[in-house]
């Protein structure tokens, strides 16, 4: 199957350090190669990938300074991929919806994942104005904001066995937040559970430029004392020791996670988590074996003992069992094919519906 998957262009593929939807279309991509498919992945140029690679920008955004504006290079991006369009049997795209106006004449050979959450209201028209285009959630809750969308898959994310090393003797002695400061995160959740506890809290976290004041005034004056060190930004390396010789991770959000990356990291070291009841969480973690759900900090302290005493090896086997890429991979591939052998009629028949429409519209603007 000859196969192209679009990726954001605010990281490479796979990112240096933070980028949850860039490490995850890393992963997708290695994978559909390994099984034998002929990939194409259009990202920016720093991106490293056994895929052939069409790069996009000579680097990640993120790390460019003199980049004010991504749109441009989004643009440019899509129409290499619409120029393109016809050497592939499907194009996956990652970059939300951006690409929805230039390929809906072509949607059933199209497939678009939405990483985002889509309870914000000017995400809603976009699914009307383009109820065509096939969508995969990433949880079931994803969806919940926007039932009548055009979705074909719920698809988990996956991660390959040998990416995290389980350590089923941690010897950190702390708890662990990892991802990115801001207020939906709730790190300060985190310090004030592990504090509460008495356990050491260590926090591998970025700070985007728009969660700076944030950080700045709520998060560093809980950063005084021995009990709590902020790493900053950690790599693929760092992270596998880092949240293998955790305790726990402290997973405290507060908004409706898409998914959640860092949960099945956590699992696949082995390394159980406590997470609050919000979003995708009870999809992730299976509680009582690969971690504990709670609704408040005093639940969340409470739950603390339980969580300690878990067996790392049943925490690494439902990782195994629920979230590997090749699981991962073959929902896709099945949703491939499933896309490839639907009817080309009805898209036929659609993209004359739109030819008419466009036609009356013009007729009405010339009279």
């Amino acid at each position: 199957m000859k196969i192209a998957q679009i990726a954001p262009l605010m990281e490479s593929v796979p990112p240096r350090l933070y980028g949850g939807t860039e490490r995850v279309v890393s992963y997708l991509t290695e994978e559909l190669v390994r099984l034998g498919h002929d990939v194409t992945l259009f990202a920016s140029g720093d991106s490293i990938t056994s895929a052939r690679l069409i790069s996009c920008a000579n680097t990640a955004l993120r790390l460019e300074p003199n980049v004010m504006d991504s749109i441009p290079y989004y643009m440019l991006m899509l129409d290499r991929v619409r120029r393109s369009a016809a050497d592939f049997d499907i194009i996956h795209f990652h970059i939300d919806y951006l690409h929805f106006p230039l390929f809906r004449y072509r949607a059933s050979t199209t497939v678009t994942t939405l990483h985002g959450r889509q309870d914000l209201p000017d995400i809603k028209p976009i699914f009307h104005g383009f109820d065509n285009m096939p969508l995969v959630s990433i949880s079931r809750h994803q969806r919940s904001p926007v039932p009548s969308a055009n979705f074909a898959a719920t698809i988990y994310h996956g991660l390959p066995p040998t990416l995290m090393k389980p350590n089923f003797h941690p010897n950190g002695g702390y708890l662990a937040f990892i991802g990115r400061i801001s207020a939906e995160k709730r790190p300060d959740r985190a310090i004030e559970i592990a504090r509460r506890f008495g356990l050491p809290l260590k926090i591998a976290a970025k700070v985007d430029r728009v969660d700076q004041a944030y950080f700045q005034e709520t998060i560093a004056p809980l950063l005084n004392g021995p009990d709590v060190e902020f790493v900053g930004e950690i790599n693929e390396q760092n992270k596998n020791e880092f949240l293998g010789n955790a305790l726990g991770l402290l997973f405290p959000i507060d908004w409706p996670e898409p998914f959640g990356l860092v949960m099945i990291e956590a699992m696949a070291c082995g390394t159980p988590v406590l997470a609050f009841r919000c979003g995708s969480v009870p999809e992730v973690i299976d509680e009582g074996i690969s971690g504990m759900i709670v609704e408040s900090m005093e639940q969340a302290v409470a739950a603390i003992p339980k969580l300690l005493r878990m067996d790392r090896r049943v925490v690494r086997k439902r990782f195994e069992e629920r979230f590997s890429v090749t699981r991962m991979a073959n929902g896709y591939l099945k949703l491939y094919r499933q896309l490839m052998d639907a009817t080309p009629r009805q898209e036929t028949e659609r993209a004359a519906r739109m030819a008419a429409g466009s036609a009356t519209l013009e007729s009405e603007s010339i009279n």
